[in-house]
């Protein structure tokens, strides 16, 4: 056979033919092997393969390993085969396009034909050159190439159909560390009874829901300069950057938000930021927003130590009287370095002289005994009462069923709980022995976004009642009667509550009392010693 013939039909032993490296095609499902298998048999291969010579006596399969394995299975000694001169780029090119024509082949298998069809030498393709060779759009060749950067986590569970090409898609367009906790966001549990759960694969719509919520970082409120190169050299400015959403638009069509998909990315920018900020301006006051005790030596003032005051304007006649829409001649600009929004600027006053943002209690005379008693009084009061309030909440969600499926509640949960103000949030952060944020990332929104995501259906029914209580609490002008009909509703006897709390204060009350009881009057011998 002369290796100048451009094209020649002919039979060839199946001995003399060899399989491509460079085809696309990796996985072959048995049962269709075996179905194809038994039509050979039967009828003879009707299409014959595309070879092309490597040998004198050898041919690589350009197009046809299926056949040609079906062939081995139905013990045929030749098949028919077409012989044509064609490069590395021209076999890769012709194997991916037949491929594609073929509706067996996994959408990986693709994704490494476009791939090693674009990272050819010579020609050089770009991705609208692929799609117009295989007739498809520049986006979904560029898709399709996002699918060779899955992490092995994710490649495994697309490779065993756990997950569909949608899915794969999405978390394609994740970095590796997001990729596999989105991963967890594909499937919720299904109990049956006295079985083990079941992992329900959710529709593509709901995973790219979560991930819009819970990766993806808005460009937009950013604190740093999008288009500065040298904020972080490395990762250069965020305009040209194709891990951001507004840049990409072969990848995020559907996506409406100029979002970044790189949170660490986007955290080593905002550090840098500060940083900067800091030694430009080292006078500028620094502020921390996180909730806890603050760190060791930082020089962020802690969240009770200075007031923000707010850019928008009162929308109700009360808010007016609010410290934070007033401003005083202590009004100063201040840096976020701690917590959720670092980077930020804001308008604060930390000066604890200001009459109008940290106002002095009225000084009583010492021996004011009735003021102070009555000082004390309304103190214990407000404290039995926020006390008592928090265990009827607590009461109320133990008696609440579980009705709704957990995805369903998952849902509800996560839209009702973004409408609580900070105050609410901490208290059901704190209501359930929620963790601390370990970074300005970590917000007390996100933490309880993965509290909810890991949650049973009966923990779920229970924060769903809770947080429609301290919604309504929050807009209504007596909070207190929201939660008297949440009890009644539940049959919880607040009573009873209300008598355990002032037994448990009075019980502190009397310790404390004994406590300072022994200080101020010391013991015999200490006396003794003293006289000494």
């Amino acid at each position: 056979m002369s290796h100048a013939a451009q094209s020649e039909y002919r039979n060839l032993p199946l001995d003399s033919l060899v399989e491509s490296s460079m085809n696309p095609r990796r996985s072959f499902d048995e049962n269709a092997l075996n179905e194809l298998a038994e039509s050979i048999r039967n009828q003879g291969l009707l299409s014959p393969l595309l070879v092309r010579p490597k040998g004198p006596q050898s041919f690589e399969i350009v197009a046809g390993a299926r056949r040609y394995r079906a062939a081995q299975l139905a013990g045929q000694e030749s098949v028919p085969v077409r012989i044509v001169e064609l490069s590395d780029a021209q076999a890769i090119e012709t194997s991916i396009i037949e491929n594609l024509q073929r509706r067996d082949v996994h959408p990986l298998e693709e994704a490494q034909g476009f791939a090693a069809l674009l990272h050819l030498e010579e020609p050089k393709y770009s991705i609208e050159q692929i799609a117009a060779k295989c007739a498809k759009g520049p986006s979904f060749v560029a898709a399709r190439l996002k699918l060779t950067e899955l992490s092995p986590a994710v490649t495994e569970a697309f490779l065993k159909d756990e997950i569909g090409t949608g899915h794969a898609l999405s978390l394609a367009r994740l970095q590796p560390a997001q990729q596999e906790e989105a991963l967890t966001a594909c499937f919720r549990e299904d109990y049956v009874s006295g079985g083990k759960p079941r992992h329900i694969l959710l529709p593509v719509r709901q995973l790219q829901e979560w991930i819009e919520r819970h990766i993806l970082l808005e460009l937009d409120s950013a604190p740093f300069p999008k288009d500065d190169p040298e904020l972080v050299p490395e990762a250069g400015a965020c305009i040209t950057c194709p891990r951001r959403t507004g840049f990409n638009t072969l990848l995020f069509a559907e996506i409406k938000a100029d979002a970044c998909t790189s949170p660490d990315c986007y955290q080593s920018k905002v550090d840098a930021f500060v940083a900067k900020t800091i030694v430009a301006k080292p006078m500028l006051v620094q502020i921390s927003r996180a909730f806890g005790k603050p760190q060791e030596n930082s020089p962020a003032i802690p969240r009770n130590q200075y007031v923000e005051i707010r850019a928008e304007k009162p929308t109700n006649p009360k808010q007016v009287e609010w410290p934070e829409y007033k401003t005083c001649k202590f009004t100063t600009e201040a840096i976020v370095t701690e917590g959720s929004d670092k980077g930020e600027i804001k308008r604060i006053c930390s000066n604890s002289d200001c009459p109008i943002h940290h106002p002095k209690k009225e000084k009583t005379p010492a021996n004011d005994g009735a003021f102070k008693a009555a000082q004390e009084k309304q103190r214990r009061e407000d404290a039995i009462a926020q006390a008592t309030g928090l265990r009827v909440l607590r009461a109320i969600v133990e008696a609440v069923p579980v009705r709704l499926m957990k995805r369903d509640l998952q849902f509800v949960v996560e839209r009702v709980t973004t409408m609580l103000d900070e105050r609410r949030l901490a208290i059901v952060l704190r209501q359930h022995g929620i963790g601390k944020s370990k970074g300005p990332t970590d917000t007390p929104a996100k933490l309880l976004a993965a509290f909810v995501r890991k949650a049973e259906e009966s923990i779920l029914g229970r924060l769903l009642v809770e947080a429609v209580i301290l919604y309504s609490a929050q807009s209504a002008n007596d909070a207190g009667r929201v939660l008297r009909d949440a009890a009644d509703i539940y049959k919880v006897d607040v009573t009873a509550i209300i008598t355990k709390v002032k037994q448990e204060f009075g019980a502190k009350d009397k310790t404390k009392a004994e406590k300072e009881t022994t200080v101020k009057r010391p013991s015999k011998a200490v006396k003794k010693a003293k006289a000494a």
